[in-house]
């Protein structure tokens, strides 16, 4: 099996005994079945796995020792089940991709109308909405890479109006290795950073809390299946060593970004905060949403270890994104979040194959939960944007919310909310959650 193939468990017909997970625009129906690690709110409890279904979270924990018992999950799946209720997804996740194959099936057989193991199961729920979610796994490293050639191209410009993409970048997949111990789970809050600051015309810096704070719209990949150090990974097996993909954003402070940035890169700049949502959504639930990988007639192809049939032929995924802002006067009133963006990762310029492959071939090892984030993810037109200096060109034309209110970057008390999903004609529709995080005044 590969990440793009379909079985059962994507059969668009198919609903749960759950009726929320039948609702039409539902996030989580039976074809998508994403993991995460939580606990009831308010409870003194451990933290364990939990599935998806509808407004539920099966407890794996729960349904994993019930369904030893009774055989919900034998053979091939017990394993994997047992694994998905820990406080961590990293031994699941370390399991490869038929051991969570073979669990996906057996909580799809699980939790389809007509099933027996509904009354077992329906004993292993508890509503999301009296849940907390914690970091879905214990992340080893973090990467950063750059995979949007019209943000890049975006940014470049407000640099280099002649010559806005450097000449590597149709090359070579960029990244960069950020801070884990700043990633935190959907409804993060995180003081303004300070840090030093070159005023336009000014002769020495100034240490002052950030001015022109930002959000970026990402995504993060999380590998499953560990690779030892000096092995590298051909681009034909690089999608066996992911496990699934949350909703990133990687906070920007583009006032400190710009003065410390040059010669080695982000520092202060971004790793004082990175928010993800709390849901996995696996590769597995992904494959009818995948898309042919092309490039640009005149652009170059990729080297030979960046290129397969099979990366052309499905390579892409095409993941609907939007982003939301919250300002502090919008909550005062009542108002929902308004949206700024909306865009898809069918845009991007690298592949997840591509980029995962390209981490390894230096010999470098990669862990089951270390993470790459995609980099901001914009599309062709100015509407795609993935960033606030993108939007408002550098801060020049602030973005105008339907409130009055205006944004160039962003003020303390705003919220930023990302939410993704997939939907097409002949597929179920899934969705990854929302990924949450509100800036407070910096200490």
């Amino acid at each position: 099996m590969t990440t793009t193939s379909l079985n059962e468990t994507h059969d668009p017909a198919l609903k749960s005994w759950l009726a929320s997970a039948n609702v039409p625009g539902c996030d989580f129906p039976i074809q998508n079945l994403p993991f995460a690690v939580f606990r009831r709110s308010g409870k003194d409890e451990a933290w364990r796995g939990g599935v998806a279904i509808g407004d539920q979270v099966l407890d794996m924990a729960k349904a994993g020792r019930i369904g030893e018992m009774t055989g919900i999950f034998s053979d091939a799946a017990a394993l994997p089940a047992e694994a998905a209720g820990k406080d961590s997804l990293n031994a699941l996740m370390d399991m490869g991709p038929a051991a969570w194959s073979a669990l996906r099936l057996a909580l799809s057989r699980g939790l389809r109308e007509g099933s027996g193991a509904r009354h077992v199961l329906s004993h292993c729920l508890v509503p999301q909405a009296e849940v907390e979610y914690t970091v879905p796994a214990r992340i080893g490293d973090y990467t950063d890479f750059y995979t949007s050639v019209y943000h890049a191209s975006n940014i470049g410009r407000q640099f280099r109006p002649d010559n806005p993409l450097l000449p590597n970048y149709k090359w070579v997949p960029i990244g960069y290795h950020g801070r884990v111990s700043s990633i935190d789970v959907s409804g993060q809050s995180f003081a303004r950073p300070k840090g030093q600051l070159m005023p336009p015309g000014a002769t020495a810096p100034t240490l002052a809390p950030c001015k022109r704070l930002d959000y970026e719209l990402e995504l993060g990949v999380f590998i499953g299946g560990s690779l030892a150090p000096g092995d590298g990974l051909p681009i034909t097996e690089a999608e066996n060593h992911v496990f699934g993909i949350v909703l990133l954003n990687d906070w920007s402070a583009r006032d400190i970004q710009a003065w410390e940035y040059q010669p080695l890169g982000p520092f202060l700049s971004k790793n004082f905060a990175s928010t993800i949502s709390p849901w996995i959504v696996t590769m597995e639930a992904l494959a009818p949403y995948r898309t042919p990988f092309t490039r640009p007639d005149g652009d170059p192809q990729p080297l030979p270890y960046l290129e397969s049939a099979d990366n052309r032929a499905a390579g892409g995924i095409d993941i609907q994104l939007d982003t939301f802002i919250e300002t502090p006067k919008m909550r005062e009133q009542g108002h929902q979040p308004k949206p700024i963006t909306h865009t898809s990762y069918r845009h991007a310029y690298w592949t997840v194959a591509q980029i995962v492959t390209h981490h390894a071939v230096n010999g470098c090892n990669l862990q089951s939960g270390d993470l790459l984030g995609t980099g901001t993810l914009s599309g062709p037109t100015a509407s795609e944007a993935g960033a606030l200096i993108e939007l408002t060109v550098g801060g020049k034309q602030p973005v105008q919310l339907s409130n009055g209110e205006q944004r160039a970057f962003l003020d303390d008390g705003d919220a930023i909310v990302l939410r993704g999903w997939c939907e097409k004609a002949g597929a179920a529709r899934i969705g990854f959650g929302e990924c949450r995080g509100t800036v407070v005044p910096a200490r």
